[in-house]
C-alpha cells in the first residue's frame, strides 16, 4: 500500500468538512508556499520555529494581512 501525499490528505480532510473548492485551493496554495519557503522540507520535520519564521516573512516581506496569516 502506498502512502498518501500530504496535499492529498489535506484535500480529503477539507472535503470531509464540506469546505468550498476555493477554500481547498487556498489551503493547498499556502501549504505548498510554506513547504517551498523551507526548501521543500516536509512539514512533519518542522516545528514552531519554522512556522514563526514563515509568518514573519509573510508579515514583514510580503505584507500579508493578519487575517490571511490565520
Amino acid at each position: 500500500m502506498q502512502k498518501q501525499k500530504l496535499l492529498d490528505v489535506v484535500r480529503d480532510k477539507i472535503r470531509m468538512k464540506h469546505y468550498s473548492v476555493s477554500t481547498e485551493r487556498t489551503y493547498a496554495y499556502w501549504i505548498r508556499y510554506f513547504i517551498l519557503f523551507h526548501n521543500k522540507k516536509h512539514p512533519i520535520k518542522m516545528a514552531k520555529a519554522e512556522i514563526e519564521q514563515f509568518l514573519t516573512f509573510l508579515a514583514v516581506e510580503k505584507k500579508v494581512s493578519p487575517t490571511t496569516q490565520n
